[in-house]
């Protein structure tokens, strides 16, 4: 799996960019045969507490999925997009299966 980070309106720091790539690499155990991992980290312009953003978009043969969650920490946003996609992935698992 290839996975890509991309931090825009700010530099993430090594720290945060091992933290996400340590959790994308979770999606092999419930789902192997994915094919890239793009993350987004978005820090909004706005002042309000909610302002980090995480958007994870999952290339897997046929499809893609996606999530975005915006909460007051990025380690938050994306431990709520992993679970989402999770989520996704086992559904999209039992529907190939169920092909």
């Amino acid at each position: 799996m290839d996975i890509k980070i991309h931090s825009v309106h700010f530099d993430a720091d090594k720290k945060l960019v091992d933290f996400v790539n340590n959790k994308v690499k979770k999606f092999v155990q419930v789902y192997d045969n994915i094919i890239e991992a793009e993350v987004f980290l978005r820090l909004e312009k706005d002042q309000s507490a909610e302002n980090k953003i995480t958007e994870i978009k999952l290339r897997i043969p046929g499809n893609d999925l996606f999530a975005k969650k915006k909460t007051k920490s990025f380690e938050e946003s994306t431990d709520n997009a992993i679970d989402a996609l999770i989520r996704q992935l086992k559904k999209s698992k039992e529907k190939q299966r169920g092909m």
